[in-house]
């Protein structure tokens, strides 16, 4: 194998490879990426049974041929390159990098032990980039974390008709997105649970590149099934986590409510954030709201408090309701938003925030529960 290739091209695509290996392969040359050339293209790709990433790059190609090397030493050697073409070449059991004056010699892994990746599956149908990536953004946040429950650490998919809908939870937040897509089949009706880490670091690499994006499932047995997702020159697929007990968590979003408030995004969040600094961990936010506006109140330890005033519009009875501060923040950052509509049915049951135009209007599409914290005062 031998090629040139840009810099810029080369260290891009073997960072985005890099990205989704495993810390602890479970086997060393999971932690591998190929290096494929064929007619002038180049392949980068990484596998670890779970997910897989690959990007094809045009080259220079002097010989077809394949290596295998370690991946993040790769990423990180290539984003560190001057900005010169870089020579490559497959020399017995190393890889020899040449660029510029810089020249590296790195072992290889044998290319016969490496697994081949998954096939895509069938196509689903195609959804716009950038506002895929939006949208994955601002569900992904409430995704759990903790392994122990892998099915909280999933954004479940709901694909129906026309209607592409989001739905993560780590049950102290729920955020639920609904966007239009172009399904294949305009009579689709497939339900998954995918991985949101994976997610959201594929929908945040593609998003830029603009365009379509093609999503492909594939349904098998529990956690059998498989996503794809497709966009410019890149592809990647990942193992579904089961949720075939996944909790109907839409009865979850209040029918009614009784109270609303209208507040402007950025200064609530700078004002949460300032009034937090002195709120220990698992300490939540009081958020005072009446006619005269909003006052977010916190105490810490040695009686340690803050409060602070801003305008608010709101109707209802007055309600002070405490929330953990990292969580509002992470609902009101995602709305995309200059102003958020919350409403409340009372201090003890969840809120929801959804985004409103200059109007005072809710935008349909986002909305993000939150659930309060009981507070003695």
């Amino acid at each position: 194998m031998k090629f040139r290739v840009e810099r810029d091209a080369l260290a891009e695509a073997v960072a985005w490879t890099a990205k989704s290996l495993p810390n602890r392969p479970s086997v060393p040359v999971l932690a591998g990426v190929m290096l494929r050339v064929t007619d002038g293209n180049l392949q980068v790709s990484g596998f670890d049974y779970e997910v897989s990433s690959q990007v094809t790059v045009e080259v220079q190609g002097d010989a077809d041929g394949a290596a295998l090397v370690s991946g993040r030493l790769l990423a990180e050697i290539t984003k560190a390159l001057p900005a010169k073409p870089v020579d490559i070449a497959a020399v017995g059991a190393h890889l020899e990098l040449v660029c510029g004056s810089a020249r590296f010699t790195l072992p290889t892994m044998p290319v016969e032990d490496y697994p081949s990746l998954p096939e895509m599956p069938e196509s689903a149908g195609t959804v716009d980039a950038a506002a895929f990536a939006a949208a994955v953004a601002q569900v992904a946040v409430a995704a759990g974390r903790d392994e122990t429950l892998p099915m909280m650490t999933g954004v479940r998919i709901e694909l129906s008709g026309g209607t592409l809908a989001m739905l993560a939870t780590d049950r102290y937040r729920l955020a639920l997105r609904e966007m239009e897509w172009n399904p294949d089949d305009p009579e689709v009706s497939i339900n998954a649970l995918v991985p949101a880490r994976t997610l959201h670091d594929t929908a945040k690499a593609l998003g830029p590149l603009g365009g379509q994006v093609t999503m492909a499932l594939s349904q098998g047995a529990a956690g059998e099934g498989m996503i794809g997702f497709a966009g410019g020159t890149r592809r990647t697929t990942s193992r579904l986590l089961d949720g075939a007990n996944y909790p109907p968590v839409r009865s979850l979003f209040p029918a009614a409510h009784n109270a609303e408030a209208r507040v402007p995004v950025s200064t609530l969040i700078e004002v949460v954030k300032r009034v937090a600094l002195v709120a220990e961990r698992a300490t939540p936010v009081l958020l005072s709201f009446s006619a005269d506006g909003l006052v977010v109140e916190a105490g810490g330890t040695e009686e340690a408090r803050a409060s602070e005033a801003m305008e608010a519009t709101f109707t209802g009875d007055p309600l002070t309701i405490g929330f953990n501060p990292q969580y509002l923040i992470d609902g009101l950052a995602n709305l995309g938003a200059q102003f958020a509509v919350l409403s409340f049915v009372d201090a003890f049951k969840p809120a929801v925030i959804s985004p409103a135009g200059e109007d005072g209007e809710v935008v349909p599409g986002y909305r993000y529960l939150i659930m309060p914290i009981r507070v003695s005062r």
